[in-house]
C-alpha cells in the first residue's frame, strides 16, 4: 500500500544506520510519508488515541507495581498508601484506574466505527482479526487489575468468574484450581493475577505492532469504503492526519483530565473501597462498566438446556459473543462495505449499538430486578368461620407486599365480624418482565445481528448508489478536467 521507500538519509550517519538498522526508514515510511486516504473523518483518529492510552497504561501501571504489595493481607492497604503516601501516588494511581475506563471507551468508538464502515472485510480480514485479539487480551487484563486492589468487588468478582469454569467438563475444575493456585482464593491466586496482569500489557503491544504492520500492508479503510485509485487519493500522513490525530487526542486528554481530577471514582463501585471479606457477600456483584454487557449475556441463560446447565449455557454465550466477530468478515456477505450506502443495514446497526448499551445496563442491574409487569398480585381465599357458611375474600396489590397488607386488613375484619374459623389462600402473581428476560431478548438481537441480519442483507438488500465524483480517482477526475480545457 505505502509502495517504495521514499526516504532520504541525509548524512553520513543516517547513511551508516540506514544500512545497518533501517529504523528511521521505517519511521519515515509509517507515519511522514505513509499514504492516507483524503476523506478519513474523525473517528480514525481514535487509533492514534489508543496509543496513547496503552503507553500510558503501561507506564503507570509499572509504577504502581513498585509500590504495590501483592498480598491479601497488604493489597488493600498498600493501594491506599500509593494514594496518600507515595509522592504523586494519588495522580498515578487515578491515571491508571481512569484510564482502564478511558481506553476501552476508545476501542469501543475504535470497533463501531470498524463495524459501520466495514473495516473487516477483504482484504483487510487479518488486519480485524488482530484487533479482536487485542480486545480480548485487554478484557484479561482489565479483569486480572480488576481483582488486585482487593476490596469487596474485587474478591468476589474473582470468586464469580473463576467459579464459572467449574461448568466445563472435564478439564473447568482444573482450570478453575490452576487459575487460583488452589481450591479457594488466597495468596496465590492474587500473585497469579498480578503476574499475568503485568505480563499481558507487553503481548498486547506486540500484537499492535503486528496489527500497524497488517493495516501498512493493506492500507486504511476510509468512510465511503472505496479503495484508493490513485496517489492522488492520499494525502501524506504527516503533516495532514498527523494534525487531526493530535486534535483530537488533545480533546479526549481533556475529558479524561476532567475524570482524573475531579470525578477519579466515579466510574468505579464504592464497595472496592471496603477491604475483601470473604464473610460477607455484597448484595450486588458487577465487574467495571465496560465489561456490563459480556456479563449480562453470561446471566442470561438461567435455564438448563438438556446436559446444558445454566452456568456453562451461559459461559458458550458470553464466549461465543466475542468469539463470533472473529468470523465476522465472513458472515457479511455484502460486497459494499460501508453502510453509509446501505440504508437498511444502517438502522439494523443503530439497533445493535442501543442493544449494546442495554445490556450494559443489565448487567449493572439485579437480574431479578422487575422491569415492568402486566396486572396485580391477587390473593384470593377462602374463610370457612366455626359457626357455619362461606366467605370468599380478595385482595389485590402492585406488588406482593401491598397485596398481602390490603388481605390482612380484610382478614381481620372478617375473623372480628364471623369469629374463628378455617382459612384457605391461594395468590396469583401477574406476569412480570425482568432483567433477565430483558437481557435474553437482547443476546438474541446481539448474535442475530451477526448470524442473520449481516448474511441475509448482504444477499437481499440493494445499496445506494456510489456517487461518480466519489467512485472515480481524484487523479481522473484531474485528467479528465485538464483535456477538457484542452
Amino acid at each position: 500500500m505505502s509502495g517504495p521507500s521514499t526516504y532520504e538519509p541525509k548524512t553520513g550517519f543516517e547513511r551508516w544506520l540506514d544500512q545497518r538498522l533501517p529504523i528511521v526508514r521505517m519511521m519515515h515510511d509509517s507515519f511522514v510519508d505513509y499514504p492516507t486516504p483524503r476523506n478519513l473523518n474523525y473517528f480514525w483518529t481514535f487509533g492514534a488515541i489508543l496509543m496513547l492510552c496503552l503507553v500510558t497504561q503501561i507506564v503507570t501501571g509499572i509504577v504502581l507495581a513498585m509500590h504495590y504489595t501483592p498480598s491479601i493481607d497488604d493489597a488493600f492497604n498498600s493501594v491506599q498508601r500509593i494514594r496518600r503516601d507515595v509522592p504523586f501516588g494519588w495522580l498515578i494511581q487515578n491515571i491508571h484506574a481512569t484510564g482502564a475506563s478511558m481506553f476501552f471507551l476508545a476501542v469501543y468508538i475504535h470497533m463501531f466505527r470498524g463495524l459501520y464502515y466495514g473495516s473487516y472485510k477483504a482484504p483487510r480480514e487479518v488486519l480485524w482479526i488482530l484487533g479482536v485479539v487485542i480486545y480480548v487480551l485487554m478484557t484479561a487484563t482489565a479483569f486480572l487489575g480488576y481483582v488486585l486492589p482487593w476490596g469487596q468487588m474485587s474478591f468476589w468478582g474473582a470468586t464469580v468468574i473463576t467459579n464459572f469454569f467449574t461448568a466445563i467438563p472435564v478439564v473447568g475444575e482444573p482450570i478453575q484450581q490452576w487459575l487460583m493456585g488452589g481450591f479457594a482464593i488466597d495468596n496465590p491466586t492474587l500473585n497469579r493475577f498480578f503476574s499475568l496482569h503485568y505480563l499481558l500489557p507487553f503481548v498486547i503491544a506486540g500484537v499492535v505492532i503486528l496489527h500497524v504492520w497488517a493495516l501498512h500492508v493493506t492500507g486504511q479503510n476510509n468512510p465511503d469504503g472505496i479503495e484508493v485509485k490513485d496517489k492522488a487519493d492520499t494525502v501524506p500522513f504527516t503533516p495532514y492526519a498527523t494534525i487531526k490525530d493530535l486534535f483530537a487526542t488533545v480533546l479526549f486528554m481533556i475529558m479524561f483530565a476532567v475524570f482524573v481530577f475531579f470525578l477519579p471514582d466515579a466510574l468505579g463501585h464504592p464497595d472496592n473501597f471496603i477491604p475483601a471479606d470473604p464473610l460477607k457477600t455484597p448484595p450486588h456483584i458487577v465487574p467495571e462498566w465496560y465489561l456490563l454487557p459480556f456479563y449480562a449475556i453470561l446471566r442470561a441463560i438461567d435455564f438448563s438446556i438438556g446436559p446444558i446447565s445454566a452456568k456453562l449455557g451461559g459461559l458458550m454465550l458470553m464466549a461465543g459473543a466475542i468469539g463470533i466477530l472473529f468470523i465476522l468478515p465472513w458472515l457479511d456477505t455484502s460486497k459494499v462495505r460501508s453502510m453509509r450506502y446501505r440504508p437498511v443495514a444502517r438502522w439494523f446497526f443503530l439497533i445493535f449499538v442501543a442493544v449494546c448499551l442495554a445490556l450494559g445496563w443489565c448487567g449493572a442491574q439485579s437480574p431479578d430486578k422487575v422491569i415492568g409487569q402486566a396486572g396485580e398480585f391477587t390473593i384470593n381465599a377462602t374463610y370457612k368461620p366455626a359457626a357455619g357458611g362461606e366467605q370468599t375474600l380478595t385482595a389485590t396489590g402492585h406488588t406482593l407486599e401491598a397485596a398481602e397488607k390490603a388481605f390482612e386488613k380484610q382478614r381481620a375484619a372478617t375473623v372480628a365480624s364471623a369469629g374463628a374459623g378455617e382459612l384457605t389462600t391461594t395468590v396469583v402473581k401477574p406476569f412480570q418482565f425482568k432483567v433477565t428476560q430483558f437481557s435474553q431478548l437482547l443476546t438474541l438481537y446481539y448474535f442475530a445481528f451477526f448470524l442473520l441480519v449481516l448474511p441475509i442483507l448482504g444477499l437481499r438488500e440493494t445499496p445506494n448508489r456510489v456517487p461518480e465524483t466519489i467512485a472515480k480517482a481524484i487523479g481522473a477526475k484531474r485528467g479528465a478536467a485538464a483535456e477538457k480545457g484542452a
